[in-house]
């Protein structure tokens, strides 16, 4: 674990299909606690953080100059849970950092 914080954040990565597909799977949520429907929903770069599951902070464009941030917390594969967004911060810029929230 040369270079991590235990229980800190990964570096930022790039979104790849699979984080794409989670957020997919949680638009409903995300839509709900933002309080507005989104055309343009494309993920864009994400950070991990391991807990008991892993928590996914992606920065998702929405449109325009406009991004959010998404928590979405995915449990360990034999709990069976589905994934669950746990915050969303909305009004950010594609140059705001994504940070643990």
């Amino acid at each position: 674990m040369e270079g991590k914080v235990c229980g800190g954040t990964s570096e930022p990565n790039k979104a790849t299909k699979d984080v794409q597909k989670l957020c997919d799977e949680v638009k409903h949520q995300v839509e709900e606690k933002a309080g507005k429907k989104f055309t343009t929903y494309a993920a864009k770069s994400y950070t991990t953080q391991v807990v008991a599951g892993t928590n996914f902070f992606v920065k998702v464009h929405v449109g325009g100059n406009d991004y959010i941030h998404v928590k979405i917390y995915k449990a360990l594969p034999h709990t069976g849970e589905k994934p669950k967004v746990s915050a969303v911060q909305c009004s950010k810029s594609q140059h705001d950092a994504i940070e643990f929230f």
